[in-house]
């Protein structure tokens, strides 16, 4: 059976153009030639338009995604954000566009939603492309200088030191820093709150942490590679806070690897609280990210307050989840 996107793609018109077209939205401005070959091409390819209830809406949302497919599967962190999306678009009934940031023509395909949630990180150029493009648009898990857009970025700093105050009780003295580093586009490094905060802590509560700070990628296999360096150059530190718990149970299988005794000799925390950090051995210690809620909220946003011209920074706070690796 053909899709809206097979015919998208043979009539060489958006997604949505399509949608809107075929359901005979009576607030699209198009061309009657972009019309007529629509309807035509949906003829051939002998496509059935099918009848909403009354009680659907018309309205359509984009999700443009930084991360791939691939790297969702390696850190789940942006997954939970897009399943918060996608729950509340099918329990409003709104129609989802969703493309990747490495997509060709993305802008073109989610030129004609109502409203634009982008995941990830965006440099500042992006930023204003897709800004001027779409006023109805918020972007989540993005930290901006100023407000200038609409974003839902989390609570860094007060997750940061509220971990690091657990350590800092338990007597520990010296703490490691395994994170990842993310570009926005080839050659912007994207500046990572966790460290800074983590850094900002340990210098006024003098923590030794410079010899055990490592950066690489938020993935499991980089938080073995990064931890079993540590073990090797014998320069074990008595704690390690993981950006990431993706990080934190690659760190975790290197410990396990060289019988080092997690909690016993030394202790770690994660970072976002994904369902796999409850079953590690022993189970992770971690800062529970709410990064389901954020999709939800994102949403909800897009679809309610779409009529308000105010950018607005909604910051959601974050709670530690003590569990056996402390």
């Amino acid at each position: 059976m053909a899709t809206i996107r097979d015919i998208a793609k043979k009539a060489k018109v958006s997604i949505t153009t399509v949608s809107r077209i075929l359901n005979e939205d009576p607030t699209l401005q198009v061309a009657p030639e972009t019309r007529k070959i629509v309807t035509e091409t949906a003829k051939e390819l002998n496509y059935t338009v099918r009848k909403k209830s009354k009680s659907s809406h018309s309205f359509s949302i984009g999700v443009l995604q930084w991360f791939s497919i691939k790297e969702e599967i390696q850190d789940p962190f942006y997954l939970y954000i897009r399943q918060g999306v996608e729950d509340y678009c099918r329990k409003n009934k709104i129609e989802l566009i969703r493309n990747f940031k490495d997509d060709v023509n993305y802008i073109d395909s989610l030129k004609d939603v109502d409203g634009l949630i982008c995941i990830g990180k965006f440099s500042n150029d992006e930023i204003t492309t897709l800004k001027n493009k779409h006023k109805n648009i918020i972007f989540v898990d993005l930290c901006t200088d100023k407000i200038i857009v609409n974003t839902i970025s989390l609570d860094f700093k007060n997750a940061v030191y509220d971990l690091l105050s657990l350590l800092k009780s338990k007597n520990h003295k010296s703490i490691g820093y395994l994170g990842g580093l993310e570009y926005v586009n080839e050659n912007t490094l994207y500046e990572d709150k966790r460290k800074k905060y983590f850094i900002k802590f340990c210098q006024e509560n003098k923590i030794d942490y410079k010899p055990y700070l490592i950066e690489d990628s938020f993935s499991i296999q980089s938080g073995y590679k990064m931890m079993k360096k540590l073990i090797e150059d014998d320069n074990l530190p008595s704690a390690i806070f993981a950006a990431s718990d993706s990080i934190a149970i690659g760190a975790l299988n290197a410990l396990q690897e060289y019988n080092i005794e997690v909690p016993n000799t030394i202790s770690i925390i994660g970072f976002n609280d994904v369902v796999g950090s409850r079953f590690t051995n022993p189970p992770l210690t971690t800062v529970h990210a709410p990064a389901y809620e954020m999709g939800k909220y994102a949403a909800n946003f897009i679809y309610n307050f779409h009529n308000y011209n105010i950018p607005i920074n909604m910051v959601f706070p974050c709670r530690i989840i003590e569990r056996k690796t402390t």
